[in-house]
């Protein structure tokens, strides 16, 4: 015993923390070797010792967990102090060692193992408190038991295996050996630095050419199964507690592979799609259990891969990214301590094993010897190259040797992997007696002086690299989130940014076609912080965030975006727009990234719609066509190009939702009257035409009017003019229903069928006569006698509401004049005025309780809405067309307008619907673009609302609302003074009316 004590020095023992905890922790250790007469003589000899009280009460007062091993293994404690820490350690290793050729059964393995880790961690702790271990004997003795445990787990599982008959062993004594099945240790454990409490970073490999196996085929999942056995042995908790937690998410892209890959699938990952972070952390790759030659071939065998032959430009870009990733801060902030992450917080041991493994990646492929994996030794290394200076290398190690330590002290308390420093400052205080300080104040300031000294140091690494900007810290490397970098997302105001963090490694991970090679991965790198950051300033980063990883899935190469984004910045803030407020363009892009080139051409944010130069456009591309589904596809790449590009004006508020309306119908007249003919071409072969007759179509709502709006639908109704032909006149002929009827189902299908470019337009064909009970094509006659009021038109007011919006948009020039004379005949037939007003009074109310438009944002159905405004100018129409033809336009606004230049609108009740007409067009247009359900101003984003605010003109968005108001009441007002009130008065006079005539008749 006094051989032991007396090598310790009782003034660098801590102090209990907790007397009264020590004093409790003493008098259980004693009762623990009660039992046996001579082991309670020692213990008691140790517990009245001057050294030996001072160190059970220094481990009793500071460490609950200490004080729980020591009095379970009171009989090793006892050999501990008899045969000193390095024989009883022996014992230990050997114990596990001898493991490995025993046939035991799992729960008695699992129970050796963790009675080995208990002893263990009361041995080495001893050595780490008492001072007899230096730092790098304590943390080389933990990576020890955790080699010797992974190899008796090791051993096991393979003999598992051959029991099943998977493989047969080649050693029975040692079934790791030859075995093919081999274990790296990564980070602490493969440079044998290994902290007090960690998990062990594992990567599991198997070799198919050196197990000796009759099913190769079932080995890869035989092996997965073993790694899974491995880990329950290592990491279940027991009565006897555990071994080590194991991490395997080190391993080549953790998210898309199984627990163990064959040698040669993780050789081509590294190979092909390795990251920077990745050969940072095979500087410290180890084979620490099962076949060892296996591991180290390996290892062998990616070294090109971890240390470059060449230091060229790439290559120091390739490290630098990885800094600028981390992103240290600079100045001089004050390192807070409590709370503080010892670990990756600022000047914390992440900085330190940084430091050396940036300039080791560097200098490594010309200088062998800087290729260790313990990172003191590592900066010593740099230090005789000259890449390390005396000073740095000093404080550096004297840094990593106190935190380190610390971190121990802290883990010691409760065996828990934890970095972060307590909260309170009594807490504080206690870890500072643990430590072995008796002046709180000392110790604030010596761990104060080691935090700043690395965050010096760590800052002015690299300073040459040009900064990525952003306000904190983005790091992606690794498998786990850092908590820096989840503060940081979250104040950009991403709500699910762990989420956001794993996407982006995935990224990092090559699994998109874009990221798969280095070059585009390490300017994704680059790009990332101003990414994030134009994200962040959109509608719904998260959403947006979303739709960005959609799109970036969705490219068959990077590099060239990612190339354009870092010399067109602005475009990237572009992309970020489209994708956070504009739901509609982000699917357009995702589907066609190529349709960014066009954004950079000089006229895209002015180009004006010209209905001729688009026709002669489409007709060129498709000139190209080899086949008709080629002529499909082409068409719908031109739309969605020219679609993209109205849209794209309308957000960034280029032009609005007035002049948007006929480019966008343009567009689509565009689109029809250039694919229809090779539609009917291949029908007419077959069946023939009707000379002197044909197909005619006529577009209402929206199109009809030239107002379509981004996400419309086609209003399309179709009218036939046989001739007075009984038959078609081709080969397979068809009387005139079967073969117009066969026709439009033949242009409805061009027209909105999926296909790989996706779907040209959804139509609606209700607005026909007769509905849905009528034929999908109406003969002209028939057409024009379902409105002829002369005639018994069974047309109702409303379907003659829609009318005043019918425009004839295709067809055999004759029809088309015909169909044009017929509608605007059909539309200045003159009416009961009563009648129709009360009509049209009826139906808004009908329209008013399927859809009461409470919230203001309801733009079309609000009262005092677009449905109003649109009521109000179809009303003037069908009352004043008789007498004044002029008046008639399928244009809401241009009705409006003619009807005020007639003297049927008061001029400024005319210029209030005018003016609600525009706002709510402007609106309604951009929320198309930015909403997919319905807005809610209260939940709705800061940017949201500017480019609502923004569309309308509207100084603020308070200002834009009390607008809306304003409008809406004026709109209500008007609709209520020409059709509300008129209709009630009318219902009056009828029943006024019908009063008189029952008492006329008695």
């Amino acid at each position: 015993m006094d051989a032991f004590l007396s090598q310790v020095d009782p003034d660098k023992l801590p102090i209990p923390a907790d007397e009264n905890r020590a004093e409790i922790g003493l008098e259980r250790f004693l009762e623990a070797a009660a039992s046996d007469q001579e082991l309670n003589r020692f213990i008691n000899d140790l517990a009245t010792h001057d050294v030996g009280s001072r160190l059970l009460k220094g481990l009793f007062g500071n460490s609950p967990f200490l004080s729980q091993c020591l009095i379970r293994e009171p009989g090793f404690i006892r050999e501990i102090v008899e045969d000193g820490l390095d024989k009883a350690f022996e014992g230990l290793v050997d114990g596990l060692k001898t493991l490995v050729g025993e046939v035991l059964g799992e729960n008695d393995l699992m129970k050796a193992l963790r009675v080995s880790k208990r002893r263990a961690a009361a041995l080495i702790a001893i050595g780490d408190i008492t001072g007899l271990w230096p730092l790098l004997k304590v943390t080389g003795a933990l990576s020890a038991i955790a080699d010797n445990s992974l190899n008796a787990a090791a051993a096991h599982v393979l003999r598992q295996m051959a029991k099943s008959n998977l493989l047969r062993l080649r050693h029975e004594d040692d079934p790791c050996r030859d075995s093919g099945y081999t274990i790296l240790g990564m980070g602490k454990l493969g440079s044998r630095e290994l902290n007090y409490s960690s998990d062990v970073d594992l990567i599991v490999l198997y070799d198919l050419n050196k197990v000796d196996s009759d099913d190769p085929d079932a080995l890869r999942q035989g092996f997965v199964r073993a790694t899974r056995d491995l880990m329950r042995i290592m990491d279940s908790r027991t009565a006897d507690g555990y071994v080590f937690r194991t991490d395997l998410r080190l391993r080549p892209d953790p998210g898309a592979t199984p627990l163990a890959l064959s040698v040669v699938a993780a050789e081509t990952y590294y190979e092909s799609l390795g990251q920077n972070w990745e050969r940072a952390a095979m500087i410290k790759a180890r084979a620490v259990a099962g076949d060892l030659e296996t591991g180290q071939a390996f290892l062998k065998h990616i070294v090109p891969f971890i240390w470059r032959k060449h230091l060229d430009f790439a290559a120091i870009d390739d490290i630098h990214s990885i800094k600028r990733q981390i992103n240290a801060y600079r100045g001089g902030g004050e390192v807070a301590i409590n709370g503080h992450d010892i670990k990756i917080g600022r000047g914390g041991i992440r900085e330190i094993e940084f430091y050396a493994q940036t300039q080791q990646l560097i200098w490594g492929g010309r200088l062998p010897d800087l290729r260790i994996r313990q990172t003191q030794q590592a900066l010593t290394a740099l230090h005789r190259h000259d890449q390390v200076s005396k000073d740095a290398l000093k404080t550096l190690c004297d840094a990593y040797i106190f935190l380190r330590t610390l971190e121990h002290r802290l883990q010691m308390i409760d065996d828990k992997q934890t970095q972060k420093l307590p909260t309170s400052d009594e807490e504080i205080a206690k870890l500072g007696m643990f430590m072995g300080y008796r002046s709180e104040d000392k110790f604030r300031a010596d761990l104060l002086h080691h935090l700043n000294q690395v965050e010096d140091l760590y800052g002015r690494l690299f300073e040459e690299a040009p900064a990525l900007g952003g306000s904190g810290s983005l790091v992606f490397t690794g498998s786990e989130d850092d908590p820096d970098t989840l503060k940081t997302l979250a104040g950009m105001g991403f709500r699910e940014t762990s989420r956001v963090a794993s996407v982006i490694r995935t990224w990092h991970h090559g699994r998109y076609r874009a990221t798969r090679t280095t070059r585009s991965r390490q300017l994704l790198t680059e790009l990332m912080p101003r990414l994030l950051e134009a994200l962040s300033q959109t509608t719904n980063p998260d959403e947006a965030f979303i739709r960005f990883d959609t799109f970036l899935s969705g490219l068959p190469a990077g590099v060239q975006l990612f190339s354009l984004f870092h010399s067109n910045p602005p475009l990237m803030d572009l992309v970020a727009e489209i994708m956070g407020d504009a739901p509609r363009l982000s699917a357009w892009l995702s589907k066609r990234p190529i349709l960014l080139d066009s954004v950079l051409t000089a006229d895209f944010l002015n180009a004006e719609a010209n209905a001729q130069e688009m026709q002669e456009q489409l007709a060129g591309m498709l000139k190209l066509a080899d086949d008709y589904q080629d002529a499909l596809d082409i068409t719908r790449q031109w739309t969605s190009d020219e679609k993209f590009k109205y849209s794209v004006q309308l957000l960034l508020g280029r032009s609005d939702g007035e002049s948007i309306g006929p480019a966008l119908s343009s567009v689509a007249e565009t689109a029809i009257s250039q694919l229809l003919p090779r539609t009917s071409a291949e029908f007419e072969e077959a069946h023939g035409t009707f000379p002197g007759g044909g197909l005619a179509i006529i577009a209402f709502g929206k199109l009809g009017g030239r107002e379509l709006l981004p996400g419309s639908d086609l209003d399309l109704v179709y009218v036939y003019d046989n001739n007075g032909a009984d038959t078609s006149d081709g080969e397979k002929p068809l009387m005139p229903a079967v073969y117009f009827i066969r026709l439009c189902q033949r242009i409805g299908t061009a027209i909105n069928a999926q296909t790989s470019e996706g779907r040209l337009y959804d139509i609606d064909n209700r607005l026909r006569p007769a509905g849905k009970a009528g034929a999908l094509a109406t003969q002209l006659d028939t057409f024009q006698k379902y409105y002829d009021l002369d005639n018994g038109g069974e047309a109702w007011v409303w379907e003659h509401m829609a009318l005043t919006r019918a425009r004839v948009i295709y067809g055999p020039p004759a029809l088309c004049q015909k169909l044009e004379k017929a509608i605007h005949r059909l539309l200045t037939q003159k009416r009961d005025a009563a009648k129709v007003i009360r009509e049209i009074a009826s139906m808004r109310e009908r329209i008013a309780r399927q859809y009461p438009g409470n919230s203001p944002w309801e733009i079309k159905h609000r009262p005092g809405g677009l449905v109003d405004v649109e009521f109000i100018a179809q009303y003037l129409q069908l009352i004043h067309a008789h007498d004044h033809p002029d008046i008639l336009s399928q244009n809401t606004g241009t009705a409006l307008k003619k009807a005020r230049d007639l003297g049927l609108l008061d001029a400024v009740l005319a210029d209030s619907l005018l003016a609600a007409l525009d706002l709510w067009r402007r609106l309604q247009a951009l929320l198309r673009l930015t909403v997919t359900e319905k807005f809610d101003e209260d939940k709705a984003p800061e940017g949201q609302k500017r480019a609502l605010t923004r569309a309308s003109g509207a100084e603020t968005f308070d200002a834009l609302k009390a607008e809306m108001d304003h409008a809406a009441h004026d709109v209500r007002a008007i609709f209520t003074n020409l059709i509300f009130d008129p209709a009630k008065a009318a219902d009056k006079a009828e029943e006024t009316g019908l009063d008189q005539t029952k008492d006329e008749n008695g």
